[in-house]
C-alpha cells in the first residue's frame, strides 16, 4: 500500500493523534479505520435508497415530493417549538 501526504493545521493533527493513541492506535492505522468507516456521498445515497425500498415492501410508504417537503417542514415546526416544561 502507498501512503499518501495530506496537509491539515497541526492542531487539527495533534487532535487526531491524541485520539488515535487513547485508541492505542498510530496517527496512520487510525486514519486508515475512519476511512474505512465512513461512507462517500454516493453510498449514503444508495443505503437512502434502499432503506426507501425496504419501507415501502414493508408498508408501501412512499410519499411523492410535495408530501415529503410538507413532512419535513412538520418536523421542522416540531423541532423549532420550546419544549413544554
Amino acid at each position: 500500500m502507498s501512503d499518501a501526504n495530506v496537509r491539515i493545521p497541526a492542531d487539527a493533527r495533534d487532535r487526531l493523534a491524541e485520539i488515535a493513541a487513547a485508541e492505542g492506535l498510530s496517527l496512520r492505522a487510525y486514519l486508515a479505520r475512519l476511512a474505512e468507516t465512513l461512507l462517500t456521498p454516493a453510498e449514503r445515497a444508495e443505503r437512502a435508497e434502499r432503506a426507501r425500498e425496504m419501507l415501502r415492501d414493508w408498508n408501501g410508504y412512499d410519499p411523492n415530493e410535495a408530501e415529503q417537503s410538507e413532512l419535513d417542514a412538520e418536523l421542522d415546526r416540531r423541532l423549532a417549538r420550546p419544549e413544554a416544561a
